[in-house]
C-alpha cells in the first residue's frame, strides 16, 4: 500500500507526564509484546490509552497547549496493513492486523509504530498539503 503524509486532528490533545525520576526504567505489557520506557521519557494518557513516548520523540513531536496538556504537531507517514504483523519500536514491539495502519514519525520509514484502523480515522486526517 502507499504511505501517505497525515496530520493530528486539530483536537487531539493529551495528558502526559515526564518521567524525570531517577530510575532504570519501567517495564509494561502493552500491544501484544513486553515495553520499556527510560529515565526522562513521558507517561501518556491519550484518552484512557496508556502507552509511555521516548523523551527525544517526545521533545521533536510533541507541544504543550495546557498544562499537562499536549499535541502532537508534527506530521506522520501511514499506510494500511496488507496482513498481520509487528514492528519494533523505541518501547519494544507492536503486533498489528490487517487492515491496521503503520505510522512513521519520520518520512524515510523508521520511528513506526501501529495504530488500529478505528482509532487512526479517529484521531488522524490526510494532510491537505500532501
Amino acid at each position: 500500500m502507499e504511505i501517505r503524509r497525515y496530520r493530528k486532528r486539530p483536537n487531539q490533545t493529551f495528558t502526559a507526564v515526564h518521567m524525570a525520576l531517577d530510575t532504570t526504567g519501567l517495564h509494561y505489557r502493552k500491544w501484544g509484546a513486553d515495553q520499556h520506557c527510560k529515565r526522562d521519557d513521558w507517561l501518556v494518557d491519550n484518552n484512557g490509552d496508556i502507552y509511555t513516548v521516548d523523551a527525544d520523540v517526545f521533545a521533536r513531536t510533541y507541544r504543550p497547549v495546557a498544562p499537562g496538556q499536549y499535541a502532537k504537531t508534527t506530521r506522520v507517514w501511514a499506510q494500511q496493513a496488507d496482513s498481520d504483523g509487528s514492528i519494533q519500536t523505541k518501547e519494544g514491539e507492536t503486533h498489528y492486523r490487517a487492515g491496521d495502519y503503520l505510522v512513521y514519525n519520520n518520512e524515510d520509514g523508521s520511528d513506526g509504530y501501529a495504530v488500529s484502523a478505528d482509532r487512526f480515522d479517529a484521531i488522524y486526517q490526510l494532510d491537505e498539503d500532501d
